[in-house]
């Protein structure tokens, strides 16, 4: 069974850093792509960034030049750093991974910003 487990989220002022991680178990192989999605109160789910298993990257365009997604393929685990983190930012960040044709999700990490 696939299980994806998210860290390091927290409470953090503007400007300030976070970095999350996403381990994946219950997996080994088929990996098609990694990456984080967002959810803040009120608003509908949004794509952060995602990691394909050859290392290709997306972004959506708040965080073009902030955040940086990464990924450790040894260990099934994708990163995102986020530096000059804004207010808006605050949200739920959850992982996905995809494999052939199913998404997997995460539970999610809680991520505020403070002003």
């Amino acid at each position: 069974q696939v299980q994806l487990v998210e860290s390091g989220g927290g409470l953090v002022q503007a400007g300030g850093s976070l970095r999350l991680s996403c381990a994946a178990s219950g997996i080994s192989f088929g990996i098609i792509a990694m990456g984080w999605y967002r959810q803040a109160p009120g608003k509908q789910r949004e794509l952060v960034a995602t990691i394909t298993d050859g290392g290709s990257t997306k972004y959506a365009d708040s965080a073009k030049g902030r955040f940086t997604v990464s990924r450790d393929n040894a260990k099934n685990t994708v990163y995102l750093q986020m530096n000059s983190l804004k207010p808006e930012d605050t949200a739920r960040y959850s992982c996905i991974l995809v494999r052939g044709a199913m998404n997997y999700w995460g539970a999610g990490t809680l991520v505020t910003v403070s002003a």
